[in-house]
């Protein structure tokens, strides 16, 4: 007699289940696109909780009612944010980094060990601490879990995952170069004098396209965490430190708190015409370039020829130039939107679907 195997009697892995962290602009689309995804059909990981620094709240068949939940909470008190008391995640859960958060970045490593996987916009996690991205990466190879990370360069574009492929491929990497803030981008697409700089701004940030606080755009913080993800992806030993940075932000708006930067916006216009004028007078462009190679990195404004590779595009695209072995002539170019609530969010869900598939 053949023997019968019962499936009953194999364990059974627990379904796998969806945290999301933060309720701003892109966790707010991270939701709406959801719930489009389900009433299409897609199958996705139930939704378990999602949570803000002022409460966590159980979703239950309506992710969008704890949304609304969360975002009208009252402020805490408590150092410790709300999540760290009561997470509950195991083992094959899946949590999304819809922040800008050093704190919760600081978690992702810890989530990795106990084989949660990790979906994340948030380019603290493998942007800023060389440390901390060692943490991540050896945190990957111990559990097994896997970390998502396409919608922290490019908004979802194949940066990260061409970078990667040249390099599993054999392909050595010499340079990259490009456009990689889509607020930066759209900002010097439409700046040609007519409005004070200072007003885009404001239009960018209420479009969501900058982080809630445009300084960090304009800084160049946001690219130098971008260039430095792309480096660490592209095989290279990087300290973000390297970077060489030239902010647009004068020093006394740098030194403000953050509600008091909105009424100090116009101290960015007088600088900024400066630099308009210089470039008009050239027939150039003003762009916002991020570099790296083998012996260092860059950020900063530059004044390009209007036929210049870096020059193409539009709206938010970001537009970056690989230099490898195999591309060492005519770089391998991709363009296409770099910022924006919507595309992060379809870029995150891409991530969770393909961690979910396996």
């Amino acid at each position: 007699m053949s023997a019968v195997v019962r499936l009953a009697d194999a364990p059974v892995a627990a379904a796998p289940r969806l945290a999301l962290l933060g309720t701003g602009v892109v966790g707010s689309a991270f939701v709406a696109r959801y719930r489009q995804l389900t009433e299409r059909g897609v199958r996705l990981p139930a939704f378990g909780w999602l949570a803000n620094s002022r409460a966590l709240h159980r979703c239950g068949e309506d992710p969008a009612q704890a949304l609304g939940q969360a975002v009208a909470a009252p402020v805490r008190s408590q150092t410790l944010p709300p999540w760290a008391e009561n997470e509950g995640l195991r083992g094959g859960d899946i949590v999304v980094d819809a922040t800008a958060s050093e704190t919760v970045a600081d978690w992702h490593p810890e989530w990795l060990a106990r084989g949660v996987h990790v979906v994340t916009a948030n380019k603290l996690g493998t942007g800023a601490s060389a440390l901390r991205a060692q943490a991540i990466q050896h945190s990957l190879e111990a559990a097994g879990a896997r970390y998502g990370d396409s919608a922290t360069v490019g908004a979802g574009l194949p940066l990260l995952s061409s970078l990667r492929a040249l390099v599993a491929g054999g392909d050595r990497i010499h340079r990259v170069e490009g456009v990689l803030s889509g607020s930066l981008a759209w900002l010097f697409n439409r700046y040609d004098g007519s409005r004070p700089f200072s007003q885009l701004v404001r239009l960018a940030r209420d479009a969501g396209y900058t982080e809630p606080d445009p300084r960090i755009d304009l800084s160049g913080e946001d690219v130098r965490r971008k260039l430095s993800i792309l480096a660490r992806a592209a095989g290279l030993p990087w300290q973000a430190e390297q970077v060489q940075v030239e902010s647009l932000v004068p020093a006394t708006l740098a030194a403000l708190p953050l509600e008091q930067v909105d009424a100090a916006l116009e101290q960015l216009d007088i600088p900024l015409a400066g630099r308009l004028g210089l470039a008009q007078r050239d027939n150039a462009r003003l762009r916002f370039i991020g570099r790296f190679d083998r012996d260092g990195a860059g950020v900063g404004l530059q004044a390009l020829a209007p036929e210049h590779p870096l020059c193409g595009g539009g709206g938010t695209d970001n537009r970056v130039a690989i230099f490898s072995d195999r591309y060492r002539e005519q770089p391998l170019l991709i363009q296409g939107p770099g910022a924006g609530a919507d595309v992060t969010a379809a870029a995150l869900l891409d991530d969770v679907i393909a961690i979910a598939g396996r």
